[in-house]
C-alpha cells in the first residue's frame, strides 16, 4: 500500500517516535510523511518520501493548505494517517476532498484540560468529535482509556480502535558499557545516584514536580543528580531555569535538550520518573522497563 502519513511536525515526542518506527519497520508498504510544519528532529532520519508544508506552530496558511490538497490529489494515496488532533482535522479534511477514501486519525492524549493544553487543541478535538462519526474510517487509539475518554468526549465510539504502542527490543536492552559511557561524558562518578525525566517541556509533563521531587532528596541528604532530556529542556528555558534557581539544584542539574541517543541515556540512569499529570500510553516508561531501568510514574494514563 502507498500510505501518507500527516502529522502537525516532527519534534521527538511520542507521536513522532512512534510513527518514525513504524515507517522504519514496515518494509512491505509505502510510507510518505507530510509534516505540517518543518522537517523537525526525524526529517533527516526517514528512510521514506517526506514533505513538508512549512507552516508556522498554530497557524494555517493557505499556501501550506493549497500544498497538501494538491499533494494528496496528484499522488492517491490508498491509505492517509493523520496524527494528533490538528492532523487530523485539517489532514482529514483535505484527504476527504482529495478523493482518498480510507482516512485514519490518531488519537494520543487521554486527557484534555484547559490550562494544559492549548485552547486550540481542545476546540479542534470538540470539532474532530463532531465529525467523527463519518470523515474517519477509523480512529487509532494509543491506549484504553485514551479511547475511553474520547468516547465521553463524543467521538464516535464505534470508529475508536487501540493499537498500543511498539519497541524495538534489539535498539532498546539493557547495555551497561554504553550506559557508563554516558555517565563518563557528563563527569558523573560511579557513585551518584542519577534520576533522569526524558519528554518535552510541556505543562502535561509537569517538569516542576520532578524538580520538587529532586530538591527533597537533595535536602535529605541523597547524593542525587538529575538529567532532563526533551525539546526545551535547556539553559535557555527561562521558566524552567527560574524553577531551577528557586530549588538551588543548579549544581545538582544537567539540561540535555533534544538528544538523538536516548537509549544510552536510559541506560545511564539509575532512576527514571515519569511526573506527568496526564499521559494516554507514555512511551518512555516501556522504553525504560526495556533498557531495565526502574521507573517511578504518577499515576496516569495507561501502564507500560
Amino acid at each position: 500500500m502507498r500510505v501518507a502519513h500527516i502529522i502537525s511536525g516532527l519534534t521527538g515526542g511520542g507521536a513522532e517516535t512512534t510513527l518514525y518506527r513504524l515507517c522504519q519497520a514496515d518494509s512491505d508498504d509505502q510510507h510518505t510523511v507530510i509534516s505540517m510544519m518543518d522537517d523537525g528532529v526525524y526529517g533527516e532520519r526517514l528512510r521514506t518520501g517526506m514533505f513538508c508544508l512549512n507552516m508556522h506552530p498554530g497557524r494555517l496558511s493557505l499556501s501550506g493548505l493549497n500544498h497538501l490538497w494538491r499533494l494528496l490529489r496528484r499522488e492517491r494515496y490508498d491509505v492517509v494517517q493523520t496524527w494528533m488532533y490538528h492532523a487530523d482535522l485539517v489532514g482529514g479534511l483535505l484527504a476527504r476532498l482529495a478523493g482518498v477514501k480510507s482516512v485514519f486519525w490518531g488519537i494520543r492524549h487521554s486527557t484534555l484540560e484547559a490550562g494544559k493544553n492549548s485552547r486550540s487543541s481542545i476546540l479542534v478535538a470538540k470539532l474532530c468529535a463532531r465529525l467523527s462519526s463519518w470523515l474517519p474510517t477509523a480512529i487509532i487509539c494509543c491506549a484504553e482509556n485514551a479511547a475511553e475518554a474520547h468516547s465521553q468526549m463524543g467521538y464516535s465510539a464505534a470508529k475508536l480502535q487501540v493499537i498500543p504502542n511498539g519497541y524495538d527490543l534489539e535498539v532498546l536492552s539493557p547495555d551497561p558499557v554504553r550506559g557508563n559511557a554516558l555517565r563518563k561524558s557528563l563527569a558523573i562518578g560511579d557513585d551518584a545516584i542519577l534520576i533522569g525525566l526524558i519528554g518535552r517541556f510541556d505543562p502535561l509533563k509537569d517538569h516542576r514536580n520532578f524538580l520538587a521531587g529532586l530538591a527533597s532528596l537533595c535536602d535529605s541528604g541523597w547524593d542525587v543528580q538529575g538529567v532532563l532530556v526533551g525539546s526545551g529542556l535547556d539553559h535557555n528555558n527561562m521558566t524552567l531555569m527560574t524553577w531551577v534557581h528557586e530549588l538551588g539544584l543548579e549544581k545538582r542539574l544537567y539540561l540535555l535538550g533534544q538528544r538523538n541517543d536516548i537509549p544510552e541515556i536510559l541506560n545511564a540512569l539509575d532512576l527514571h520518573v515519569l511526573s506527568s499529570s496526564g499521559e494516554g500510553f507514555p512511551n518512555v516508561v516501556a522504553e525504560a522497563m526495556a533498557c531495565g531501568t526502574p521507573c517511578v510514574a504518577t499515576d496516569v494514563g495507561t501502564p507500560a
